[in-house]
């Protein structure tokens, strides 16, 4: 099993008394507004320490993991995703440079701009992106890290459906082609239906 959680409460925000996320699927965690889901994400990426309860990653708790190399692991992409550079390639090669892997080359950043639907020059200013073109970079970031786990929050919210469908499809096969886990949070009941290997529903 890859995430384990037993009686975890986090504040007044988020109580779940069991749940197992298994390797190598695409879980989509759906719920209401405000029941806790991006709450849940930040707890297995360590940004978020639970007030009681275990989370187990691998059958290890979460808390004996270095917060550094889990995050290597079990990369994360928030809803409002980060610029980590001036142009499109900076940004793309930034989750090499944090976990600690060589530079990709032109050819395979040009390849992963493809797989995301982004077609933009890799000297674009990044800061000149649109919300959804700021998601797909980052979709392509952590993409090129090859994670074991991509936690990912609301990553198409910014996207048509159609635009949504294409992307999320082809990030899925990309991601298990090297064996990558998806745990996202989705608002979209098409991309749950379509990709979600398991579809776990968050209440309040």
């Amino acid at each position: 099993m890859l995430f384990e959680l037993r009686d975890v409460h986090f504040k007044d925000i988020l109580h779940i008394d069991s749940m197992e996320i298994s390797e190598h699927i695409t879980t989509c965690l759906v719920g209401e507004s405000g029941a806790g889901k991006s709450t849940l994400l930040k707890l297995l990426n360590k940004m978020n320490i639970p007030d009681r309860g275990h989370v187990l990653y691998k059958g290890k708790p979460l808390q004996d993991v270095d917060s550094v190399m889990h995050r290597r692991e079990a990369v994360m992409i928030s809803q409002t995703p980060l610029l980590f550079g001036a142009t499109v390639e900076e940004n793309l090669q930034k989750g090499l440079v944090f976990s600690e892997k060589p530079l990709a080359g032109r050819e395979d950043l040009i390849n992963i701009l493809k797989v995301v639907k982004l077609d933009k020059p890799l000297d674009t200013p990044s800061d000149q992106l649109s919300g959804g073109e700021r998601q797909r970079l980052s979709l392509g970031r952590v993409l090129l890290m090859e994670a074991v786990v991509y936690l990912l929050d609301e990553p198409t919210s910014a996207l048509d459906e159609e635009t949504e469908i294409e992307v999320m499809k082809s990030f899925i096969e990309c991601a298990k082609g090297h064996g990558g886990t998806i745990i996202m949070v989705t608002h979209s009941t098409n991309v749950a239906e379509q990709y979600g290997e398991d579809i776990i529903t968050i209440s309040k």
